[in-house]
């Protein structure tokens, strides 16, 4: 039998069923080859990594660099610390996106900020690979520069001590790093095309990540973006990892 995919969602809203079924969809995944938690939802449970194939974490309206958490906030970062220094100690395939990113930057000996450091508003970003990017197991092959969807408050303003930095974008210096052979780190949002990435402007246009009455307008842009490149960085994850 096969090993499933543990997916860890932090998404107290209604986008934590749009960002499961995209991460499916486009990493080629069936309901029957993963596991999915909802950290928010209560505590995380023991998790013998070796009963899975590899861990994906997604995005969250939550940032690691909140002046005022809920205690919500505070269990579900706690948690995750323990799972985290587990994956990097047995070097398991990892992929974190976004709020996933910022977690395992800030628990690893990275820094993580907030207040305008490196955040990129909801659209469309080009991402360049750096030579390690080029060579990486994961990347090699891909364009040099391509585009894909970002949104963030918060950024990896210095990464962990082991890190190798993959990808930047002009704005933001480290959007995809690696640390060891298997976990990756990604600012980025692999699984979102331009609906899933509308509903997001329009489900967090209070949220502090651009001004409320741009959001038509920032919805409006996302449909003259190309982004394909991100779909494959999520395929290659999963084809690499799913028979391992």
């Amino acid at each position: 039998m096969k090993k499933k995919f543990l997916i860890l969602q932090a998404r107290p809203d209604e986008i934590s069923d749009l960002e499961f079924d995209a991460i499916l969809k486009h990493g080629g995944l069936s309901h029957d080859e993963v596991e999915r938690i909802r950290m928010e939802e209560g505590d995380l449970p023991d998790i013998d990594l070796e009963e899975y194939a590899a861990v994906i974490v997604g995005g969250s309206p939550y940032c690691v660099t909140d002046e005022e958490k809920t205690e919500e906030q505070k269990r579900l970062e706690l948690q995750s610390r323990t799972l985290l220094e587990n994956i990097i100690e047995k070097d398991f395939p990892y992929l974190g996106a976004c709020y996933g990113h910022s977690l395992l930057s800030s628990l690893h000996g990275g820094k993580v900020e907030q207040k305008g450091v490196y955040a990129e508003t909801p659209g469309g970003v080009t991402i360049h690979l750096t030579e390690a990017g080029k060579v990486d197991p994961l990347l090699a092959g891909l364009p040099e520069d391509f585009r894909v969807f970002a949104g963030h408050k918060e950024s990896c303003t210095v990464l962990p001590d082991d890190a190798v930095l993959l990808a930047s974008s002009d704005t933001c210096p480290h959007h995809i790093y690696r640390i060891g052979e298997n976990v990756y780190s990604v600012q980025f949002h692999p699984e979102l095309d331009i609906h899933g990435i509308q509903r997001r402007i329009e489900a967090y246009k209070y949220k502090g990540y651009f001004p409320p009455e741009q959001a038509e307008s920032l919805k409006q842009a996302m449909e003259d973006e190309l982004v394909t490149v991100p779909f494959d960085i999520l395929k290659r994850f999963v084809d690499r990892y799913k028979d391992t």
